[in-house]
C-alpha cells in the first residue's frame, strides 16, 4: 500500500521543526511525481514520553498496516521500538540530528539511521582546530547540547588530530545563566588556545553575544559543529569575529539541482529550507524506494532492508550512500567559516570532505570504546 507513516517532534527553540519535516517530505514525493502516497503523521512532542512513542508506532503498524515509518526520535526510543520492529518484520528509520555516537544506536536490521551526523561534524571540527595550529583546545558547550556525546566526538577528533583539551565549560540553560566569564577567565591566562563550540537553536546567537561582550575585537578562534552552522539561525546572530569556522551538513547555496529544487520546493510553500525540512525531503526518496522494495519481497523488512542498503541516492547535500556494516547513511560534510553581512552572520562553504574520508572517520569513532562515556538525556535531539 502507498501509505508511509512519520513522528514528528516540536521544539522550544526551533518552532517549526515539526512543519518542516513534514513539508520537506511531502514537497520531495511531490517533486518525485508520488502525490499518490499517503503520510499519516503523528506528534510525539519532545521524544521525552518513551512508552507514547512506542503506543504509536504501534497502532501505525497494526491499525494503519503500515510497512515503513520515519521518526524524529533518540536513539534511547529508537532502542525501545527494537522489538516492535523485529516482531512485525516492518521498517523503521530513524531521522536523527546525529548528536550522539553511532555505538549507542540500536542494532537492528530493521532500524536505519539517517543523520545529519552533528558528532561526526564535530570530530572533524576538532581535527581542523589541531590541522590549523592549535594542539590545546577548550571546549564551550551549551547545557542542552553539552549532555550529548558529540561533546566526546569533538574530543576524540582532536586527540585523533594529535591536540588534547585544556579546558571545559558548560553554560546555564536560561539566558540570564548563560555566561562565557568562566572562558574569559582561560582566556586571560591562555591566550594561544582555539575553542571548541557546540550550540544550537537560541544558543549560537547568545554564545556570539558572549563572544563580542567579553572579547571585542579579539578574533577569538572558534570551531563550531553543524548545527551551530545552520544559516536560517545566521541570520540574526551577532557577527563575533572573523576566526569562526566550523563544519556543515549543508548550505542552501550549494549549486546542483538537487538543492535548487528543493530550497525552491519547501520556499513556494511557505516554509524554511533548512536541516528539518533537508531530512524530510531526502526521506521522501526513501520511503518510494523502501515501498517498492516492501512489495517485491512481501513486506518482508530485513529483506528489503538488504536491498535498500545497495542503493545510493542524489540529495541537495551530495551522494547518500549506506555504510556496509552499520545501519546508518553517509553524506559529504562541509567545511565553512562565518563571513559579516550587515553586522550579522552569513555562512562561506570552503572545502569539502569527501565521503570517503567521512567513512573514514565514522569508522573510527565507532571503533573507540566509550567506556564511562554516556548521554542522559532522552529526548530527541534539538527538542526541549
Amino acid at each position: 500500500m502507498n501509505q508511509i507513516g512519520i513522528l514528528l517532534p516540536r521544539s522550544t527553540y526551533y518552532e517549526t521543526i515539526g512543519f518542516d519535516m513534514f513539508e520537506g517530505l511531502r514537497s520531495g514525493l511531490k517533486h518525485l511525481g508520488r502525490e499518490d502516497i499517503k503520510i499519516f503523521s503523528e506528534n510525539i512532542g519532545f521524544g521525552t514520553d518513551q512508552q507514547n512513542c512506542y503506543r504509536i508506532t504501534e497502532r501505525l503498524l497494526m491499525q494503519e498496516n503500515l510497512s515503513v515509518v520515519f521518526a524524529f526520535v533518540s536513539h534511547r526510543t529508537a532502542q525501545l521500538m527494537r522489538p516492535l520492529f523485529i516482531a512485525t518484520n516492518r521498517v523503521l528509520i530513524v531521522l536523527d540530528g546525529g548528536a550522539n555516537m553511532p555505538q549507542e544506536w540500536p542494532d537492528c536490521p530493521n532500524i536505519l539511521f539517517h543523520s545529519l551526523h552533528n558528532a561526526l561534524g564535530n570530530w572533524f571540527a576538532g581535527k581542523k582546530a589541531v590541522k590549523d595550529g592549535y594542539s590545546k583546545v577548550g571546549v564551550v558547550s551549551g547545557y542542552y547540547d553539552g549532555g550529548y556525546l558529540q561533546t566526546y566526538a569533538g574530543t576524540l577528533g582532536l586527540m585523533d588530530g594529535g591536540g588534547e583539551v585544556v579546558f571545559n565549560h558548560a553554560t546555564g540553560y536560561k539566558r540570564g545563566e548563560f555566561s562565557m566569564l568562566p572562558l574569559k577567565e582561560f582566556r586571560d591566562q591562555h591566550s594561544d588556545n582555539a575553542m571548541l563550540g557546540i550550540f544550537s537553536g537560541d544558543f549560537v546567537q547568545w554564545f556570539f553575544d558572549e563572544l563580542n561582550t567579553h572579547f571585542p575585537g579579539e578574533q577569538l578562534p572558534i570551531y563550531l559543529a553543524p548545527f551551530a552552522l545552520e544559516e536560517k539561525l545566521l541570520e540574526d546572530a551577532a557577527f563575533p569575529g572573523e576566526n569562526v569556522y566550523g563544519v556543515a551538513a549543508w548550505s542552501r547555496t550549494f549549486d546542483n539541482e538537487e538543492n535548487k529544487h528543493f530550497v525552491r520546493s519547501v520556499e513556494e510553500a511557505g516554509w524554511n529550507a533548512n536541516l528539518f525540512s533537508l531530512l524530510g525531503w531526502e526521506a521522501a526518496a526513501m520511503a518510494i524506494a523502501l515501498l517498492e522494495l516492501m512489495q517485491e519481497h512481501k513486506n518482508n523488512g530485513r529483506e528489503a532492508m538488504k536491498a535498500f542498503k545497495q542503493k545510493t541516492f542524489d540529495s541537495p547535500r551530495g551522494t547518500i550512500r549506506f555504510h556496509e556494516t552499520a545501519q546508518a547513511t553517509l553524506t559529504p560534510l562541509y567545511e565553512a567559516t562565518l563571513i559579516e553581512k550587515e553586522g550579522k552572520c552569513d555562512l562561506s562553504i570552503t572545502g569539502t570532505i569527501q565521503i570517503e574520508e567521512v567513512e573514514s572517520a565514522f569508522e573510527k569513532m565507532i571503533a573507540i570504546p566509550l567506556e564511562n562515556a554516556i548521554s542522559g538525556w532522552y529526548n530527541s535531539y534539538a527538542c526541549i
